[in-house]
């Protein structure tokens, strides 16, 4: 369950995190080179908003980082990013991730909806041994909406398992291998969870099994994106779908209330940086010889 490489692991703490004073503090501003030194990555920022910077490397792969403190590296020393001063909820050069597709379309690239360079006129490939597991359709179908077409590229199906009890047997059952990688991703998936210790169980070395701190995918969509001021706390005891519902005055038809948050999503700046960088590492751990 390692997430180094993709902004921080939920089960883990920051560890690069400085003493106050120490880094010095540069603003995201557009066409700045910087490195990821966890995983190497280095590009150039294409856009930046409050939750995360976007960079994009020289083959044109574009990866999104949490603004974290002392996260990065310019010319080898430690930096910290922070948004460029005079821009709006969007990000930097305004607008988001409209900014990133105004800044590809001046280039005469399209993005996907995952942020990465469109392949025009693509035809998808034929389906790869990999596999990317998700706890439910829901789950599903956010993946599709916004990494579908990078998916397509690569060849990678993703199913859904329909919660993850009986994870262990289901990975045997696959049978991992060489080239035969297996991705999961988990709700809820912080320390001393039911799926904490239920993603303990798996050791082999080509599965990966990451997640996102949330109890349920729905909140990993940004209230913002919903209309919402925030996602309800709902109290011990009552299913959680049911009491969002409730709190939010919505009916009692969860399909319907799904269908509303699903819609409300058009690309990866309306979801939380901590499910954009598990499903980053999950595609490549599945896609990377």
């Amino acid at each position: 369950m390692q997430s180094k490489d993709y902004g921080d692991d939920v089960l883990a703490g920051d560890w690069r995190r400085p003493r106050k004073g120490q880094i010095p503090e540069i603003p995201a501003e557009i066409d700045l080179v910087v490195e990821d030194p966890g995983s190497g990555f280095c590009g150039a920022v294409v856009s930046c908003d409050k939750f995360g910077v976007t960079l994009e490397d020289r083959f044109g792969k574009r990866r999104v980082f949490p603004l974290t403190k002392a996260g990065f590296l310019i010319d080898g020393k430690p930096v910290t990013l922070v948004r460029p001063t005079g821009t709006g909820a969007g990000g930097a050069g305004g607008g988001g991730g409209a900014a990133g597709t105004a800044g590809a379309a001046a280039k005469g690239r399209m993005l996907s909806a995952s942020g990465s360079i469109a392949v025009p006129g693509l035809r998808a490939r034929v389906a790869k041994e990999s596999r990317i597991y998700v706890e439910g359709v829901h789950d599903a179908e956010l993946v599709e909406k916004i990494w579908g077409h990078d998916l397509r590229v690569e060849g990678i199906v993703v199913e859904y398992l329909e919660g993850i009890d009986d994870l262990p047997a289901i990975v045997d059952e696959f049978g991992p291998g060489r080239e035969r990688k297996l991705g999961v991703l988990v709700d809820h998936l912080v320390a001393g969870s039911k799926e904490s210790r239920i993603a303990a169980r798996v050791s082999s070395p080509h599965v990966l099994i990451t997640g996102h701190p949330f109890i349920d995918i729905w909140e990993a969509v940004k209230p913002a994106a919903v209309g919402i001021p925030g996602w309800p706390r709902v109290p011990r005891g009552v299913p959680w779908k049911e009491g969002v519902l409730a709190a939010l005055g919505w009916g009692d038809d969860v399909g319907e209330a799904w269908k509303r948050i699903l819609r409300s999503v058009s690309t990866y700046t309306d979801l939380e940086p901590e499910l954009l960088g598990r499903v980053e590492e999950l595609i490549d751990f599945v896609t990377v010889p």
